[in-house]
């Protein structure tokens, strides 16, 4: 993952840093420090990335058109549990 993966990420999610943060088990300056293009341990942005992919976003690999993310679509099926949002992808009714 990339620093700037894992800002896409965050505003794919709509998620702070402080919510990442709290999703990875790891401090927010480490969240931030990454985000800058600093130094960070190899184990935190392991569990950065793992956190963002537990909450549905894919990477994609730099592939000539550059690196990025995108939100996991929901198998067919899936429902969320009461009161919990989800991504409209067709609001014709």
């Amino acid at each position: 993952m990339k620093p700037v993966q894992c800002r896409m990420g965050r505003a794919a999610l709509n998620w702070s840093a402080l919510d990442l943060a709290k999703a990875a088990g790891v401090g927010g300056n480490t969240v931030n420090r990454f985000e800058a293009g600093q130094d960070a341990r190899v184990s935190s942005v392991d569990k950065m990335r793992v956190a963002l992919e537990s909450a549905g976003v894919e990477f994609i690999p730099e592939n000539g058109g550059g690196a990025g993310v995108r939100l996991r679509k929901s198998a067919p099926g899936t429902h969320l549990p009461d009161g919990e949002a989800g991504i409209i992808e067709n609001n014709e009714m």
